[in-house]
This record gives structure tokens, sequence and C-alpha cells, in this order.
């Protein structure tokens, strides 16, 4: 140990030391403010002064008061406006949850869907296994109640939230049922529900019809469970029917095109921003496909669905009928936040196995065909009634839905609910039972509308009759084919 020779040197090491400590505080101030800075590049920009001294101002002086979170969540909303993309997105709290929840393959409840008609909840079908079957309740049963609480003027969403819950929690409800005079009360506990994307059918000739309506978690799951039942019914060739499905995941689209499409062929290229890196999506098949494949598109099959179509048809030979599809060539990635928002960005934009950029051009279908108009009409609102002397786009929308069954209102479709459109109503109200036919359109009335437009399509379906019908000639031509390789051996 050392010992100061003198007090003047005992001064001057506290004095050096002091220096020091201010010197050292003050780098690790000035390291901090840096590291914070490039932590969050924000606080650079000049223009963050203003949100700042506005955010302070509000809280101090605004008359009526604001919350800090509702501020800083409208500040995220409208930084992510101004970017003017309408694929960008930042969804507040339970609005991100339900934009999260779209993409789950289960959800939480009893299992029934509902349909609103004339101010009133009705049963339109039971899942099959759920809660909802194993209690007993009906399609047409109407909901009365919910725990004791009558459900009258209720919004669907609201009712909606009260019928979902924890899994194992349990829900009672009341509904009336047409053929029986007391309502019926039942306690039933949620359990999980599986969202079905894929659906399918065995036609004739051993075309195996699948639609897909939207790509979830578990998407590629039901559809290779559909598959394999075709399969086992004799199946001989795919009518893949993308139709109006807005897209989704990327995942789920990739795992389905690695069952249809060769190994090693391309599914997709997504190129990142300003094109610094390319990843490229190849084939991972196990087992070769070897049937014949048709893709049915419109003008409304978007995102993932446009991948698909587009890896079919340059990949693996698939034959698309029907319209140009919607031209969304971009991708978005979304990142969930504690209180449940969600982020939703544009962060790359992707090109068919060929090199094609599809943004604002769609693929093109190798067979152009189009549907009747009727079937581009949008649907009534309900919970409301139309009678004469109303105008608008509904009204409109109705003489058009009248006119497509037959039920001409006699006149062009102006939008003015006249006479003639309130015969045209009663026409139609007494040829499907429908009471009181008293020429008003309600709930009951607009419902029946649907249905009829519905199995009028059926008939008039003209994009799948010619993909069937195509589809048909190329199971022949494969048919021929090994007949005729058979009769040379």
């Amino acid at each position: 140990m050392k010992i100061f020779a003198s007090q003047i040197a005992r001064q001057r090491f506290a004095v050096i030391c002091l220096l020091g400590a201010v010197l050292a505080g003050a780098a690790g101030f000035a390291g901090g403010v840096v590291w914070t800075r490039e932590r969050h590049p924000i606080l650079k920009e000049a223009t963050f002064n203003n949100l700042s001294a506005s955010y302070n101002e509000i809280m101090k002086e605004y008359l009526n008061g604001a919350e800090p979170k509702a501020l800083i969540d409208g500040a995220t909303e409208g930084m992510v406006k101004s970017l003017n993309d309408k694929y960008s997105k930042y969804l507040i709290g339970d609005n991100g949850e339900a934009y999260v929840q779209n993409y789950e393959s289960e959800v939480v409840g009893i299992g029934i869907q509902l349909r609103q008609e004339d101010n009133a909840f009705i049963i339109d079908s039971v899942i099959k296994d759920s809660p909802a079957e194993k209690a007993g309740l009906k399609a047409d049963d109407t909901l009365q109640a919910v725990e004791g609480t009558s459900i009258k003027g209720m919004e669907l969403d609201k009712l909606i939230e009260q019928l979902r819950g924890e899994i194992g929690s349990k829900v009672s409800i009341t509904v009336s049922r047409p053929e029986q005079t007391e309502p019926i009360t039942v306690t039933m506990t949620r359990a999980t529900i599986p969202v079905l994307t894929v659906t399918y059918e065995m036609k004739d000739d051993g075309i195996g019809y699948v639609v897909i309506s939207r790509f979830a978690q578990k998407t590629a799951d039901q559809f290779k469970d559909a598959i394999a039942d075709l399969t086992k019914q004799g199946m001989k060739g795919l009518l893949l029917d993308v139709r109006s499905n807005p897209g989704g995941l990327l995942v789920p689209t990739i795992t389905i095109a690695d069952q249809l499409i060769p190994k090693g062929k391309t599914i997709l290229q997504v190129v990142s921003k300003e094109e610094k890196s390319t990843q490229t999506y190849k084939s991972k098949q196990t087992v070769e496909w070897k049937l014949p494949i048709v893709v049915l598109t419109n003008r409304h099959s978007a995102s993932a669905a446009e991948v698909l179509t587009a890896a079919l048809k340059e990949s693996a030979g698939a034959t698309v009928v029907g319209e140009t599809t919607y031209g969304k060539g971009v991708v978005q990635r979304f990142s969930q936040f504690k209180d449940l928002s969600v982020l939703s960005l544009t962060e790359a934009q992707w090109r068919t196995p060929k090199g094609n950029w599809i943004n604002g051009k769609g693929v093109e279908p190798d067979v152009k065909v189009s549907l009747p108009d009727y079937t581009e009409l949008t649907a009534l609102p309900t919970g409301t009634i139309m009678k004469q002397g109303d105008y608008g786009d509904s009204v409109k929308t109705l003489q058009q839905m009248l006119k497509a069954l037959g039920y001409d209102p006699a006149g062009a479709a102006d939008g003015v609910y006249d006479e003639a459109t309130k015969s045209a109503v009663i026409r139609f109200q007494k040829a499907e039972g429908i009471e009181p036919a008293n020429g008003e359109t309600a709930d009951s009335t607009m419902n029946k509308l649907m249905e009829e437009l519905q199995e009028k399509l059926k008939k008039e379906d003209y994009q799948e009759q010619k993909g069937s019908e195509l589809l048909k000639g190329l199971i022949a031509s494969i048919t021929d084919s090994s007949a005729s390789q058979s009769s040379t051996k």
C-alpha cells in the first residue's frame, strides 16, 4: 500500500477522481442516448418532437380528457394508413384477436351456425359431434335467451361472444321450436369446434370435387384427408375450386402444392424489399400425383389462392377455368402484441414459377368462362324491412334478384321501391309460402331470395360445368392411352 506524501497530493488525487467520475458519467449518458436512438430510430426524426409535444399537450390540456393507450393506438393506426397500402393494417385489441382467429383451426363454442331473420336468431345448422348436437339442438330452433337473459335486440357479434368462451366452461341457452309450445333450455359444456376450410364430394365419372374456401392453419390437413377419401372412392381427376377464396396463410398453401406438384418443380418465388433477396419454394412431393387437375377461379380468387393456381398451371400442367384472378401479388407478415393488437405489414412480393409478376394483373385462365350477372349481387341487409317508398342500392339489389328469379318488377332496376316492386315481392312471397305476403321485404323474404339464387346457380354454374367437361375429356384420354399401351403389350 502506498501512502500520500502530502495533503496537496491527496487533494490532487481527489480532484482527478472526481473529474474521472464526471467524465465516466457523461460518457455513460451519451452512450445511453446513442443506444436508445439506435434501438428506437423514431427518436432521430425531427417531427417526433411534434408527436411527443402533441401527446403531452393533449394529456395535459384537452378539455374532455384522454386515455394514453387510445392516443398511441390512434397514432400507430394513422402511421400505417399513411403508407397508402390497402393490405397493410393495424388492428387494435379485439379486432386484432379476431384477425388472428380467422386463421386458426378451431374455435371454442357450442357448434351452431346462426342466421338472422326478422329480428330473431335462428340456428341454420348444427355441427356434427358438437355440444349443441349432443344437447339435442336442431336447425330452425330460435334462440330466446343465454344464461336466462333475453337476447332480444342484441347484436350478432355480442351474441357470438356470449356463446363462445373458455374450453370446459358451461353455457345455458333457451330456444323455441316450431312444433313445440314450451321453450327448451339446455346447458352445454363449451368445446373446441373445428373450422372447416375444405369441403368435397365425388361427382360422376370419377371427378373429385374439392372446394378450398381459404387457407388457414389446418387447411392442408383437411385437404389431405379429402384427397385420401376421394381416392378410396375411385377418384380419376381433381376439380379444385378456389373461387372467391381470399387467400390466407402461405405454409398450408405450400404444403398442398407439395402434394400436387412434381418434386423439385418451383411453387413460387418470394422477393424481398428492393429485391435484395429471393426465396424460392420448390415442391417436396413424396408420392407422385398422376391424376389430371382442373382449377376453377373467379375475379375474387386472391393471394394464396393465386399462388396455388399459378403453381398448378405452370409447374403441374393443370388447366385453369373461369376468370382472371384478383391480382394480389404481395405478401404480408403479421405480428400480435401483448394487448392482442396486430400489425399486418406488406413486406415482400411474389412471382409465379415462370417468374411472372401478378400484382394488379392476376392469373389468366386457360379457358375463360363467366357466370350470370346475379352471382355478383351483394347480400341484402339483415335486421331491416324494405317497403314501398324506400330507395337506394339495397332496393336496386332486391329488384335485380327478383328479376333473376323471374319476378320482374316490370321496369328498370332503378333503386326505387315502387308499386311494381311491391307487386313482384308479393308474387314471390305467395309462390314460396311466405307469410304475410304483404309486399314488404323482411329477413324471411331476403333469406329465401338468397336460397333460391343459390339453387339457380347450381343449374347455371357454367364454370363448374366447363371444368367437369374438360376433366372428363382428360380422364378419357388417359384411359384410352392406358388401354392402347396394354393392347400393344
